[in-house]
C-alpha cells in the first residue's frame, strides 16, 4: 500500500521580483513524521511555509497538503492544518481566551478542554491581556492556537524561540505525542540541538536550493569525531597512514590524535597492534554535520 505524502512539493519556486525566495524546492513529508526543515536565515524556509499555508504564491511550480491543492483548496488545508508563524501577529486588546476564543470560531470550535489542558501544561493564564505578556507567555498562546484543534499537520516556524528551557521540554513533549498520533509536523528551526532529538528527517535548505534530504540517523553517521588514544608507548606514524576516513592526524609521543568520518573499525585494527592505555573520542553534534554540508568552518568561512 502507497501512504499519500502529508505534505509534497514540486519544482516549488518564488521570486520577489528578481530577488530570490526558493528555486526548484522538491519535498515529500510522510504521515506521522517530524521532520526538519534547516537553514540559515534568508536560506527560504518561511518563504516555502508561506506558501504552503497560501500566504503567498509561488512563482510556479505545486504544493499539496494532505492532497489538497494550497492554493484551490487553501480554505480546507487551514482548517486541518496548526500552524505557528515565526512573527505572530496578536491581538494585544484581547486576553489569551478571548484571542483563542475567536481563533476556534474560524476553525468552526474546538472541544474547549483541550485548550484549557494545553494552558495548564504550558502554565499559560488565558485571563491577561496578551499586551501585558511577556514574549515568552505570548508564545506560549501560540503554541495553543496551532495545537488545540488537533490539526493533521503542524507547520511551526522557529516554534521554541521566548519559550524557556522548561516550556521547550513540554512543547517537545507536545510534539511526540501528536507523531504517536499519526500527525505530521513540519518544523522550521536552526536550533540543531531540538531537532536532532525529535526529528525522523531532516531537509537542508540554502540560498533557496534543497541541498541534501537524510533520516537524522544518516546524517549522524556522517559526522566527523575526533579521537585521541593514548598508548602505553611510543607508536610509528606509518601504521596510521592511509585509513579511511582519517585526517588531522598527528602522532605525539604516545598519543595519537585524528579526526575520522565513518567506520572506526581499521583505525582500531591499526590501533590494536599497541597497548592501548585510554580512548577519548569528542562525538560531534548535528550542527557540526549540517556546517560541513554548507563547508563552513569553525570561523565560519567557506
Amino acid at each position: 500500500m502507497v501512504t499519500e505524502p502529508a505534505i509534497k512539493l514540486e519544482k516549488l519556486t518564488k521570486f520577489y521580483g528578481a530577488q530570490r525566495g526558493v528555486i526548484d524546492v522538491d519535498l515529500e513529508v510522510m504521515p506521522g513524521e517530524i521532520f526538519g526543515y534547516l537553514g540559515p536565515n534568508g536560506a527560504g524556509k518561511s518563504t516555502t511555509i508561506r506558501i504552503l499555508l497560501d500566504l503567498i504564491r509561488p512563482t510556479s511550480g505545486s504544493l499539496k497538503v494532505l492532497g489538497l491543492d494550497a492554493q484551490a483548496d487553501a480554505i480546507e488545508v487551514r482548517r486541518r492544518v496548526g500552524y505557528m508563524p515565526s512573527d505572530p501577529g496578536l491581538y494585544g486588546s484581547l486576553t489569551g481566551r478571548e484571542y483563542l476564543t475567536h481563533t476556534a470560531g474560524l476553525r468552526g470550535g474546538v472541544d474547549w478542554r483541550e485548550v484549557e489542558q494545553l494552558a495548564e501544561r504550558l502554565s499559560c493564564d488565558l485571563t491577561r491581556r496578551i499586551d501585558t505578556l511577556s514574549h515568552g507567555n505570548r508564545q506560549k498562546v501560540v503554541v495553543i492556537q496551532a495545537f488545540m484543534h488537533k490539526p493533521e499537520v503542524l507547520v511551526l516556524d522557529e516554534p521554541t524561540q521566548g519559550l524557556d528551557p522548561l516550556m521547550q521540554e513540554e512543547f517537545k513533549g507536545l510534539l511526540l505525542e501528536a507523531r504517536e498520533e499519526g500527525r505530521t509536523v513540519f518544523l522550521s528551526s536552526h536550533v540543531l540541538p531540538e531537532v536532532e532529538e525529535i526529528c525522523n528527517r531532516v531537509g537542508i535548505i540554502r540560498e533557496g536550493r534543497i541541498v541534501a534530504v537524510e533520516d537524522v540517523a544518516t546524517l549522524r553517521g556522517r559526522r566527523v569525531r575526533s579521537i585521541e588514544i593514548e598508548f602505553g608507548g611510543q607508536i610509528a606514524p606509518g601504521d596510521f597512514r592511509d585509513i579511511a576516513g582519517v585526517r588531522n592526524m598527528s602522532v605525539s609521543d604516545s598519543f595519537l590524535r585524528c579526526d575520522i568520518e565513518g567506520s572506526l573499525a581499521q583505525l582500531f585494527k591499526a590501533a590494536g597492534r599497541y597497548e592501548i592505555v585510554n580512548v577519548t573520542t569528542r562525538e560531534p553534534s548535528l550542527e557540526e554535520a549540517f556546517l560541513a554540508y554548507y563547508g563552513v568552518g569553525e570561523d565560519g568561512d567557506r
